[in-house]
């Protein structure tokens, strides 16, 4: 039940995590310029689009599809969505995902080559940054990832089109293994984000159905005047970040 001294969340609504992306505009092997194709195994991730022009590429087993992008747009994907996002005049989105950023922090496999998919070790040794990607970091670096899932998201589509869904249903199988080991952690950012609000919720209705108002009491305000960190090489451009709290 909730009391007066029951702390109040410190995540953004839902368990929510929030970034600001501006999409690479180098040109990747297909001609196209834009971001890292990938997919999220467990959140839904959603684009609000704030500025400039493209579109984002999506591939399931119910086909492929490409929706347009400009201000005002949103878009959003479940979890085995592998998306990617083209820019055609300075496209600025902001991001909003599950699990308090948890696509950002682990739940992302890029559709890199089967050759590399198969082994973790030269998967982890392909998608890596220099620094962890930390603001000012190497460009080419992520480029040169970004080139490599174009590749094997070009397959991918291909062979759907070809009526083989063959090659998908193999790059979910070896994606699901990937982020095997990380799940424990993945577990805990869940329960201490969006099942805690989730829960919290569900004890305030309780109180407001019993006639108790007092978790109203301890009511808050939580304000950031700007980003904690600006140019993060993210999958699919440079990214702003705020903190979950």
């Amino acid at each position: 039940m909730s009391t007066s001294t029951e702390p109040a969340p410190v995540t953004l609504p839902g368990g929510v995590g929030v970034s600001r992306l501006r999409v690479y505009d180098t040109i990747a092997p297909d001609g196209l310029a834009g971001g890292t194709p990938h997919l999220h195994l467990a959140c839904t991730e959603g684009y609000v689009v704030t500025g400039g022009a493209g579109l984002v590429q999506t591939l399931t087993l119910d086909g492929y599809r490409e929706l347009p992008l400009h201000p005002g747009a949103v878009a959003w994907f479940e979890p085995g969505t592998i998306h990617r996002l083209v820019n055609h005049d300075r496209l600025e989105i902001t991001v909003l995902m599950q699990n308090s950023g948890l696509p950002e922090a682990g739940d992302a496999v890029l559709t890199l080559p089967p050759e590399l998919l198969a082994d973790a070790d030269r998967y982890a040794a392909a998608v890596r940054l220099p620094n962890g990607g930390a603001p000012g970091g190497d460009l080419a670096a992520a480029y040169a990832r970004r080139d490599l899932a174009v590749h094997g998201f070009v397959r991918l589509r291909s062979g759907l089109a070809a009526g083989d869904p063959g090659p998908l249903r193999e790059f979910h199988a070896a994606a699901a293994r990937l982020v095997r080991p990380g799940l424990d952690r993945w577990r805990r950012r869940w329960r201490t984000g969006a099942l805690d609000a989730a829960e919290r919720t569900g004890r305030h209705l309780d109180a407001l159905a019993e006639g108790r108002p007092e978790h109203l009491a301890g009511a808050r305000v939580r304000w950031r005047d700007r980003p904690h960190e600006h140019g993060r090489l993210g999958m699919c451009g440079l990214l702003d970040t705020y903190p979950a709290g």
